[in-house]
């Protein structure tokens, strides 16, 4: 006769079932995992059926808790990420480290390979290569769209943004997000960029680029204010 794995025989567990009539009252969550045959043949009973729909609203609901937990590790995650976003261009005094900041953080926190600041305006003696634009400047050309529209934009980039935003790195940005940063005080764009092609997909959600590029705008502002002759 076959044992069970506690190395009961099955003639000891039908005996203490016997002697124990109302096991099965104080252990109903075994008859979820339980198949019991009824007399009644290919007929089900009532029991049974409201049994089976108990045991697949569970499945269900535990599904939609497994669920809710993942959404809410994502979120804490993103929350943490625009945390230190947040911190490195609080700390920056300047504007070049500013952009040395977001080049760390963005690579370390965000999983990013390339990242490009373009500002719209006139700044001939900049420190910085390629961090101003001048406003009619063709290099803008690829972006109209993108700076009419007021929102981020995932994908691949065309060949003349991706020139543009990451100069000799271009033809390896394999996906990216170019974020408007439209303000009173500041035109500009942010752009994120990945060697990987589905890192940056069109259907991603834009609450977090938005946001990303208002902390990053709103800092710009703030240092531009301080240094007026960084220009």
């Amino acid at each position: 006769m076959s044992k069970l794995k506690s190395d009961l025989s099955v003639s000891q567990v039908e005996m203490y079932l016997q002697q124990h009539p109302d096991f099965f009252h104080e252990h109903l969550n075994l008859l979820e995992q339980m198949c019991i045959p009824h007399p009644s043949g290919i007929a089900i009973s009532l029991i049974s059926k409201q049994l089976e729909l108990f045991r697949s609203r569970h499945r269900e609901m535990e599904n939609q808790l497994t669920a809710l937990i993942e959404i809410a590790r994502d979120n804490d995650a993103s929350f943490n990420r625009m945390h230190k976003l947040t911190l490195a261009v609080l700390e920056a005094a300047t504007l070049e480290q500013a952009i040395t900041n977001l080049d760390r953080v963005l690579a370390d926190y965000f999983l990013t390979d390339f990242v490009a600041v373009r500002i719209i305006k006139q700044c001939p003696g900049s420190a910085i290569d390629d961090l101003f634009i001048e406003p009619g400047s063709k290099n803008l050309q690829p972006f109209l769209k993108e700076l009419a529209n007021k929102q981020p934009k995932c994908g691949r980039p065309t060949l003349a943004q991706a020139k543009v935003l990451f100069g000799e790195a271009a033809v390896d940005v394999k996906s990216c997000a170019i974020i408007p940063m439209i303000f009173t005080e500041l035109n500009g764009i942010l752009a994120i960029g990945s060697r990987e092609e589905g890192r940056f997909h069109y259907s991603m959600g834009n609450l977090f680029l938005i946001q990303m590029g208002e902390i990053i705008g709103t800092r710009l502002i703030s240092l531009l204010r301080q240094t007026p002759n960084a220009c």
